[in-house]
């Protein structure tokens, strides 16, 4: 128990400190000797707690994700069906990935060595207090990284309630993850503004979405 309240101690020390210069500079200007400068430790201590740059910036960004999380609950609360909430959580997810699209970009589309999700997993067993959902669904969905996964978790809910079918529920999953991607990579470049890519993405979504209802859906607009 002594050494996991060291190493989550030391660790915090790492991405606090990598929290700090991406506020100030932003991911691109963070580098392992800065981190280790502000944290008071040398660069070769970063490599005992991180497999490298990527796997701190990671944690770090991870640390965002906080906010999007506790939003959840509330864009969801008043949700009525599985169609619902699939729409709500890409919406409380384009709210905020597009806003910090450079910490969305390097949680979503890491390059890490392992699967995403066994990062996800290590990094809520050393901060759990980060996982701030109540809802059991929600905190199934954030443990998954992998972006498509993510999404499986709410699509499959609507086929389970009989909004789409089964066989098309992996090429639902696949478009609009398609159109996020697409989205989240012109804000990067500023070529779109942060109010055209959330409005744009969901109407796109919901435009497929219609495509493959097989019963009833009152789209909220």
């Amino acid at each position: 128990m002594k050494k996991q309240i060291q190493k989550k101690r030391i660790m915090s020390y790492f991405i606090n400190a990598t929290e700090e210069i991406i506020d100030e500079v932003g991911i691109n200007g963070v580098t392992l000797r800065k981190v280790a400068d502000r944290a008071g430790y040398n660069s070769a201590t970063v490599y005992n707690y991180f497999e490298n740059l990527d796997h701190l910036i990671f944690y770090a960004a991870m640390k965002y994700i906080k906010d999007y999380a506790h939003a959840l609950d509330t864009y969801l609360k008043d949700a009525k069906n599985a169609m619902d909430r699939f729409l709500k959580v890409w919406e409380c997810f384009c709210d905020y990935a597009y806003d910090k699209p450079e910490i969305y970009n390097a949680i979503f589309f890491p390059n890490l060595e392992k699967h995403f999700e066994d990062y996800v997993a290590d990094y809520y067993g050393l901060f759990p207090e980060d996982m701030v959902s109540t809802d059991k669904n929600i905190s199934t969905m954030l443990l998954k990284t992998d972006i498509n996964e993510r999404g499986q978790t709410t699509v499959f809910a609507c086929v389970n309630e009989g909004y789409i079918r089964s066989e098309e529920a992996d090429k639902l999953n696949d478009m609009t993850l398609l159109i996020f991607e697409g989205m989240l990579k012109r804000v990067l470049n500023n070529k779109i503004s942060y109010d055209d890519a959330r409005n744009n993405t969901m109407d796109y979504i919901k435009s497929i979405v219609e495509r493959f209802l097989i019963k009833d859906y009152d789209f909220y607009y």
